[in-house]
């Protein structure tokens, strides 16, 4: 969890990240430069036989599973090439890659890494990422890079040193059986908590904070109020407001608003046992999964919340010092074609919504797109998409996550 003291750590390596970073900066940009020049076959050559360090979120079964039995053996059978997961995300990640810089390790433990959002934000400060390289994979033909949900991760332009994995959009999770009239607005949850007092809380996670940020650009009348950079003063008038609606309704939680779980994971069970009655997801697959997984009741229901449906897009990037940059764009690129976005996208897998402009595809892979297996209990693709709003920049959740612990768990 970000809080305060970790962003302390991290301002107080910037500068020596950033130091470390220019000493090395004319060899990076020749050992780019020579990446760069080579044929897409000399670097498919150089990543055979090789191995892949991937540092990924390990949290989703689903996605690890799909992983182990299709990525894995796919791009070894293809490529030759051998793909390690190591777990990390978030500071995990960050903090890996500030201690290599600061060690000046000219080759760092990881080769590609799960990103988005404040990670992305943070690695780009401190130059901790290999790129441009988007241009260079052949797949990038099926992505449409002008789509705002793709070219700005968290208000911020990728410009080539992401390359877009999976959408995501946030939605709410309800069983219709116990919530005949689902809240969606602020003052709709206060009315819903009052009347029905330990049903609801807050994960220490993305989801939770993707939650408080749907409420605050609730407050700030929209979007728009917080769309571009971040203000700091829009923050201090809007996120009083947003705690104090928290703190005066917090003793209707959860244990009274005692505590707070560590993760949507644990929310997600505690609302299939009964004990909770809301979950949250980014994914608009994720009923349809709990319930076949017997998670979830067969009543349960999506919902957006009336600030709309924060939808981002979670990237690959490549380590500056990554030891086997060749392997891992060809793993990346393997990860942007068709086939594997669809195979990711079936409901029996990862489920979400795929990179791809579906226009861009040839007839065979749109046809077997449109041949996946349809939600049955969550939202539509198309359903979800009319309520998608843009994310906010990466220091609104830096701030909210922050200022949940100050403002909120830490009063009386």
């Amino acid at each position: 969890m970000i809080n305060r003291k970790k962003n302390i750590i991290l301002l107080s390596f910037l500068f020596i990240g950033s130091v470390i970073n220019a000493c090395k900066q004319n060899q990076s940009n020749t050992q780019q430069d020579s990446l760069m020049t080579q044929s897409w076959e000399e670097i498919e050559q150089k990543a055979k036989g090789t191995t892949v360090v991937f540092m990924k979120y390990l949290g989703d079964k689903k996605a690890n599973k799909h992983i182990d039995e299709y990525v894995v053996p796919t791009v070894l059978k293809r490529y030759g090439i051998t793909l390690k997961i190591i777990p990390g995300q978030g500071n995990e990640i960050v903090n890996s890659i500030m201690t290599e810089q600061e060690a000046g390790l000219a080759e760092g433990q990881t080769d590609m890494v799960w990103i988005n959002g404040e990670t992305f934000y943070q690695l780009q400060q401190i130059k901790g990422l290999y790129g441009p390289f988007t241009d260079k994979l052949p797949n990038s033909k099926y992505i449409n890079y002008e789509d705002p949900i793709i070219k700005y991760d968290f208000q911020q332009a990728i410009n080539g040193y992401e390359a877009p994995w999976g959408k995501a959009s946030f939605i709410g999770i309800t069983d219709s059986a116990r919530v005949k009239n689902i809240p969606q607005s602020m003052q709709d949850f206060e009315a819903y908590w009052k009347a029905h007092p330990g049903k609801f809380t807050i994960p220490l996670d993305f989801s939770g904070y993707t939650l408080l940020k749907s409420w605050l650009v609730e407050i700030a009348g929209g979007i728009k109020e917080l769309d571009g950079d971040f203000n700091q003063e829009k923050y201090d008038k809007y996120a009083p407001q947003l705690w104090d609606f928290i703190n005066r309704n917090k003793k209707y939680f959860w244990k009274s608003g005692s505590t707070f779980p560590a993760s949507n994971v644990t929310v997600s069970q505690m609302f299939g046992s009964g004990e909770l009655d809301f979950a949250f997801s980014f994914g608009i697959t994720a009923i349809d999964k709990g319930i076949k997984e017997g998670l979830f009741p067969a009543t349960s229901k999506a919902f957006v919340f009336k600030a709309g449906s924060i939808h981002n897009t979670s990237y690959l990037g490549i380590p500056y010092n990554a030891p086997n940059k060749e392997g891992a764009l060809v793993v990346i690129n393997f990860l942007l074609s068709p086939e594997a976005q669809i195979e990711k996208s079936d409901i029996n897998n990862s489920g979400g919504m795929p990179v791809f402009d579906y226009q861009k595809l040839e007839k065979q892979w749109q046809d077997q797109y449109q041949a996946l297996p349809k939600i049955k209990y969550g939202m539509s693709e198309e359903a979800i998409q009319e309520k998608a709003i843009k994310e906010t920049h990466s220091q609104y959740m830096i701030n909210v996550a922050a200022d949940f612990r100050t403002q909120v768990i830490e009063k009386p």
